[in-house]
């Protein structure tokens, strides 16, 4: 079957060995926000985005959408070569293409209050602040919609953290004078 072809040729393809670039970030969020999905940018480029410029290489993309639209997100991916390669949902799915490239979906149901709780694996829940929705930065010329950067430490916790998210939250610290928690901390 071609799918199944398509997916187990996508599924061989080594992970990270295809950067997500600019172009390639851009061309996914204008065809989510084509079918009138909802995306913000998380992780490292929302980072680059909130700074305004692409400060390393990035292997995927994080976007945050509304669990809602899972279906809708997944067909107008499906129509430009990804498809699922990871599903645990309702936390989150991983969609790669045939060259490798790869979007981490993050998903959230909105609460009255606005604010975006994400239910993960274990059965916690994780809350994304209504006013961590209202961050806009830039990728290329385009302005995109991500995470604040004040959500973006939030979601860099809970976890030990690598080269890449040290690297990005010395970015926020720098750029907006944010003051970060342990284990940040310590890049003064």
């Amino acid at each position: 079957m071609v799918v199944e072809s398509s997916l187990s040729m996508i599924l061989s393809y080594p992970r990270g060995l295809v950067m997500m670039q600019a172009h390639d970030v851009l061309e996914v969020i204008n065809q989510l926000e084509n079918v009138d999905v909802s995306v913000w940018l998380d992780g490292g480029w929302g980072v680059d985005a909130l700074v305004g410029t692409q400060t390393r290489e990035h292997s995927d993309v994080d976007l945050v959408i509304s669990l809602d639209q899972f279906a809708l997100a997944q067909q107008a991916l499906h129509a430009i070569g990804y498809v699922i390669t990871e599903d645990e949902l309702p936390t989150r799915f991983v969609m790669r293409d045939a060259h490798g490239r790869s979007i981490d979906f993050h998903t959230v149901t909105f609460d009255h209050d606005g604010d975006g709780v994400q239910q993960l694996q274990d059965g916690r829940l994780f809350y994304y602040p209504c006013h961590g929705f209202q961050g806009t930065g830039q990728i290329e010329n385009q302005i995109v919609r991500c995470l604040t950067a004040d959500v973006q430490v939030l979601c860099h916790l809970g976890y030990e953290p690598d080269e890449n998210d040290y690297h990005d939250m010395h970015l926020l610290e720098e750029h907006f004078l944010i003051r970060l928690p342990a284990p940040y901390s310590s890049l003064q």
